[in-house]
C-alpha cells in the first residue's frame, strides 16, 4: 500500500509540474516516459468539466480510463484530473483519441462540455494546448456557447479581441455606452442585438428567440440606430455593432463597468 501511494504521489507531482510548465524540460520529458508520453512530439490536451468535480479514483475517470484503453490499446495516452476536471493528453495526429474522450466525458458527466486545445511541441506545447482548453472553457461560458466540444481553433477571435483590453473597454464604451439611456437600461437592447446577429440578422427569428413580436423587434432596432447613430441594417456600422456586442459578452458589460 504504501509503494501504491508513493506512485500515486509520484503521478500527481508529474501531473502538476507538467501542466504548470515547472521543473527542467528536461527532466520532465524523462520523467513523462514512466508515464507513456513522449514529448519530443507535439501533444494536444482536452479537458471536461462537469456538474461536480472529478478526481483519479471516481467511478468516471475508471471508466473513461477503461474505455480508451478497450479502444486504443497501447497508444501513449494519459488521462488524469486536474482543478477537478477530467484531463486527456494524447499525442498532438491522434485527434480521433481526443474525439472519443470527449464523447465519453460528455456522456459519463451527463452532458458536461468539454475543449479541445490545439497541437504544440515539446513540454511547453503541453502546456500551451491545456491552457487554451481552459480558455475555450471560459469563452464559451461567458459567450453563452452551447456547443457540447469546443476545439480552441474556432475560438481564436476571441483572445484576438480581447488582448488589448483597454481598446475593447473603449469600443464597447462608444459604441453602446448610449444604450444605458433608453428606459429599462442597456440589456434589453443588447440581448436583442445578441439575438438579431446571432440569426444571421433575421428579425423574425431573433423575434422567436426573445419571444417578442417582430414589430417589437423592430422597433427596438431602430431605438438602437436613434441611441448609438450606429445603424444595425448598414453592413459597415453592423460589423461595428458586432465586434462590440462580442467585447460586451467576453466584459460581462454592462453588469460589470468598464
Amino acid at each position: 500500500r504504501l509503494a501504491i501511494r508513493q506512485q500515486d504521489a509520484a503521478r500527481r507531482e508529474f501531473i502538476d509540474d507538467l501542466l504548470h510548465g515547472r521543473s527542467d524540460p528536461g527532466r520532465i520529458a524523462e520523467r513523462a516516459e514512466r508515464f507513456g508520453l513522449l514529448l519530443s512530439h507535439a501533444h494536444a490536451v482536452a479537458v471536461a468539466q462537469g456538474p461536480e468535480p472529478y478526481d483519479d479514483g471516481y467511478s468516471v475517470t475508471r471508466g473513461i480510463g477503461a474505455a480508451l484503453a478497450a479502444r486504443f490499446g497501447d497508444r501513449r495516452i494519459l488521462l488524469t484530473t486536474k482543478n477537478g476536471r477530467l484531463i486527456c493528453i494524447a499525442a498532438g495526429d491522434e485527434a480521433d483519441v481526443l474525439g472519443f474522450f470527449a464523447k465519453q466525458a460528455y456522456a459519463a458527466t451527463q452532458g458536461g462540455r468539454v475543449a479541445i486545445g490545439r497541437p504544440h511541441p515539446g513540454v511547453g506545447g503541453v502546456v500551451h494546448s491545456y491552457e487554451e482548453a481552459l480558455n475555450a472553457l471560459d469563452l464559451a461560458e461567458r459567450m453563452h456557447v452551447e456547443d457540447p466540444v469546443l476545439h480552441a481553433s474556432d475560438l481564436l477571435v476571441y483572445p484576438v479581441l480581447t488582448r488589448d483590453r483597454q481598446a475593447m473597454a473603449d469600443l464597447v464604451g462608444t459604441v453602446l455606452g448610449p444604450l444605458q439611456q433608453a428606459r429599462g437600461g442597456a440589456r434589453p437592447l443588447l440581448d436583442t442585438l445578441t439575438a438579431y446577429f446571432d440569426t444571421g440578422c433575421v428579425a423574425a427569428e431573433a423575434a422567436r428567440r426573445l419571444a417578442l413580436s417582430v414589430r417589437a423587434v423592430t422597433y427596438r432596432l431602430e431605438r438602437i440606430h436613434q441611441l448609438t447613430g450606429v445603424d444595425p441594417g448598414d453592413p459597415v456600422d453592423r460589423y461595428t455593432l458586432q465586434t462590440a456586442v462580442i467585447g460586451a459578452r467576453l466584459l460581462s458589460w454592462p453588469e460589470n463597468t468598464l
